[in-house]
């Protein structure tokens, strides 16, 4: 019996599956594009995404999703926050029962405003208590470098997260369980927004105390708008929340914080995804969703608000930084 499949090969969903082998756990990997699993089987490197890093040989990676999920005890579910909706469709059927469903994607669906874990109790019907969060300040790049990095496993079934807990326990990874899932997903999801808010800020020439001022005052969005749908402000305070919006504002190894400053350097949309890979950043289509999600709970996030006019709307990065310093003062 396979005790997880990963579905999903990108750069996370390959750190995960490596932590997973490295703490003991028989891992089957689905990738999208069969040459990338025979990749992956015959070199035991995921070049396109983790250049020359040996993956372990316990990994078995194939590019039917039935196979991968055969006799599988835990799915993770590694595709884009855009895509889970239609890939999980495919292979609802093919999930065990009482098997643990795993969202490691950060971001709320465009069209429903759901959370990841909405998303997949809606189209698999499953007990919400089967399914699991994993996030927190987890640049794929470092982990497989097996450099110290710790995480969240958010579930309300505190069984499975402690199952969970110990499948991804390594000597460089630290796993913390927490109950609030709505907590976990929203710092996630927010996060992306804020890191393409100081990526743009950078691209624009500004320093620290501006990149300070975005990291505290992208929290502050996140945190009325994590209350306002049910979330606990202990989790927005830990990894899940300052830990995640700390590494993802300031890594050079963010997609999202690259893809921000390229945009405030004057390059375009299209220009930007080319320097990343062809690869749209997920705050890109996040920053449409987590504010019309907050829109529809009358929470201000104005940090927000100016990404996604610069995103979508056609507002230079020079007048968003104007319009953010332009606003009524008020007290914090």
């Amino acid at each position: 019996m396979v005790e997880a499949a990963v579905l999903g090969a990108g750069a996370w969903g390959s750190a995960l599956a490596k932590v997973l082998a490295d703490a003991g756990t028989e891992v089957r990997l689905w990738a999208r594009r069969p040459e990338l699993a025979d990749e992956i089987n015959d070199t035991h490197r995921n070049s396109s995404y983790l250049g020359d890093i040996d993956l372990p040989k316990t990994i078995r990676a194939t590019s039917d999703a039935a196979e991968a999920l055969d006799g599988a005890c835990t799915v993770l579910l590694a595709v884009p926050a855009q895509t889970l909706r239609g890939n999980l469709e495919r292979w609802a059927g093919l999930i065990g029962d009482d098997v643990t469903m795993v969202s490691v994607a950060k971001g709320i669906e465009l069209d429903t405003l759901m959370r990841m874990s909405q998303v997949i109790v809606q189209v698999t019907g499953a007990d919400p208590a089967r399914v699991a969060v994993v996030t927190g300040p987890n640049l794929a790049s470092e982990i497989v470098e097996e450099q110290p990095a710790a995480t969240v496993v958010a579930c309300s079934d505190s069984g499975r997260a402690v199952a969970l807990q110990r499948a991804l326990s390594t000597p460089y990874f630290r796993p913390y369980t927490n109950a609030d899932v709505i907590g976990a997903e929203v710092g996630g999801a927010c996060k992306n927004v804020i890191a393409l808010a100081s990526g743009m800020a950078a691209g624009v020439g500004l320093g620290e105390n501006t990149a300070a001022a975005i990291i505290t005052r992208g929290l502050a969005e996140i945190m009325r708008l994590g209350i306002a749908l049910g979330a606990k402000p202990a989790t927005l305070a830990g990894l899940a929340g300052v830990g995640d919006l700390i590494a993802t504002c300031t890594s050079a190894h963010s997609r999202n914080r690259s893809f921000g400053e390229r945009l405030g350097r004057g390059g375009t949309m299209e220009s930007a995804m080319l320097a990343t890979g062809g690869h749209v950043a997920e705050g890109v289509a996040s920053c449409e969703s987590v504010l019309a999600l907050a829109n529809s709970y009358d929470v201000e996030m104005p940090l927000t608000d100016a990404v996604f006019r610069v995103c979508h709307k056609g507002l230079s990065v020079d007048e968003a930084v104007a319009l953010l310093l332009g606003r009524t003062t008020k007290p914090e």
